[in-house]
């Protein structure tokens, strides 16, 4: 790519720049509308007719992730291009990427794809990163099973792709829970990880421009439920000072070391003894990042369009604190019941500091995520004050 094109993408009024995302979900949707806010145009390429994205893009390029017709109009389309979940094909970025600039590209997309590709990308970063994964095996034959050292277990067996929200993982305690999840996984490859006296969860947004320059959001403290993030505080309470700085000086690390350009989150666990693991990344806006729509100078969805655009990155600060919950379709029926009702939103947006995200899809369906809630407030007890009260507003056990 020349060097002129590598000069900022700057949202000109006429014609106005266009930007590209692959992907039509929730995250591309905001994406989308923090780049409209920015002046840009967003094209979206994504096989569902209907989907969050395609609601609110100026196109929808209706194809599938590999069609290269497809791929070639929103490479024609757009000044640049970046995707919003990481299953996008890593081989498709780099199509898109002979032609326009592309963040993040392949390569980095590809890593964070394959799970043992993965941990082996993050035990070569622990020298800079001084963090290591949980102790693992790649499990892909029997033989694989039959050689599991005793300190492994009990672990958790992980698909090695397509993994996400708690899917293609089974808790394992013995080499015959091993051999009876490798089997109902298909006999896919899998990866085997010890499971760890865990104190908490904290995902670690940061991103880095086509420069070199990074920037590290404050630490988010995570919650889970079946799998599925329930809610994410920050500052994370529990999280000590020193710990913070040791998971962003490792975010830092590790996104320099992979050469990324864009959003990368990356989650950690913290153990009981206070030590640090490292544990997956996701390369795109995050979940747990929402809050930042809200509660920073610079949401998570700006600063993606800061980094594919060539833009100095944006200030992280965090002005208020704030707690984030997942909205699930779950809240759109009571009990056991099949009907489904909307729930009560002019209770909860009467509740101070209630910022309330929905994603535009009209089929609420259990577990599936439907949008969330921020409340922001002067102090973090105030915050979870009213994402207290909010929860029992749509039934929900805080």
């Amino acid at each position: 790519m020349s060097e002129s094109k590598l000069k900022p993408i700057l949202p000109a009024a006429n014609p106005p720049a266009w930007l590209g995302v692959m992907g039509g979900g929730q995250l591309g949707r905001m994406f989308a509308q923090a780049a409209q806010a920015m002046g840009y145009q967003v094209a979206v390429l994504e096989p569902s007719q209907d989907c969050p994205a395609g609601q609110v893009a100026q196109r929808l390029v209706n194809a599938d992730y590999s069609d290269a017709a497809g791929l070639d109009a929103l490479a024609a389309q757009c000044a640049a291009v970046t995707t919003e979940f990481e299953n996008v094909p890593a081989d498709s970025l780099s199509r898109l990427a002979q032609t326009v600039f592309v963040a993040p590209d392949g390569h980095g997309v590809s890593v964070a794809q394959d799970r043992v590709a993965e941990k082996r990308f993050f035990v070569s970063c622990a020298p800079k990163s001084g963090v290591l994964p949980a102790p693992h095996k790649v499990i892909a034959a029997q033989e694989d099973i039959d050689a599991i050292s005793d300190d492994l277990l009990p672990g958790i067996l992980k698909t090695v792709r397509m993994g996400y929200d708690g899917k293609g993982q089974v808790r394992v305690k013995s080499r015959a829970d091993v051999q009876a999840a490798f089997e109902s996984m298909g006999k896919v490859t899998c990866l085997l990880e010890k499971m760890l006296p865990l104190a908490y969860e904290v995902s670690v947004l940061t991103a880095r421009g086509h420069d070199g320059e990074s920037v590290v959001y404050p630490i988010a403290e995570n919650v889970h439920r079946d799998g599925i993030l329930f809610t994410t505080t920050v500052p994370g309470p529990n999280v000590s000072e020193e710990s913070a700085l040791k998971a962003q000086k490792a975010a830092q690390a590790i996104v320099a070391e992979l050469g990324y350009v864009g959003v990368l989150c990356i989650e950690f666990f913290v153990l009981t003894d206070g030590s640090l693991v490292v544990n997956e990344m996701a390369p795109r806006p995050h979940n747990s990042g929402h809050y930042t729509i809200d509660a920073c100078v610079t949401s998570q969805f700006e600063q993606q369009v800061r980094a594919m655009a060539r833009l100095p990155l944006g200030d992280v600060r965090q002005h208020s604190a704030a707690v984030m919950l997942n909205i699930l379709g779950d809240v759109w029926f009571e009990g056991d019941r099949d009907d489904a009702r909307e729930p009560a939103w002019h209770e909860i947006l009467a509740l101070p500091g209630a910022n309330l995200h929905l994603y535009g899809k009209d089929d609420p369906r259990r577990a599936r995520k439907m949008g969330h809630l921020t409340f922001i407030a002067p102090t973090l007890e105030q915050a979870q004050q009213q994402l207290n009260a909010a929860c029992a507003v749509l039934g929900i056990a805080a």
